[in-house]
């Protein structure tokens, strides 16, 4: 293992998928609050809703696997 990934190109891809990772797991968030008949994230903050918490958790750690499979290949 070289010194290669501290290449600027190497740099600059490695930052830009991890935002665009990040930018596809709130808009997905996003998405699927507007889907539900209720605020995701009102009922997780302020009714304290634990299993909507792990589900939302769930979501998030699948959706960050779909992108990390689709940045390697």
């Amino acid at each position: 293992m070289g010194i290669e990934w501290l290449k600027p190109g190497v740099m600059l891809g490695s930052v830009l998928y991890a935002v665009i990772g990040v930018v596809v797991l709130w808009v997905s968030f996003v998405a699927i609050d507007k889907l539900t008949p209720y605020k995701l994230w009102e009922e997780i903050r302020d009714k304290q809703n634990l299993a909507l918490a792990i589900v939302v958790g769930a979501m998030f750690i699948a959706i960050g696997q779909i992108v990390a499979a689709a940045i390697h290949g």
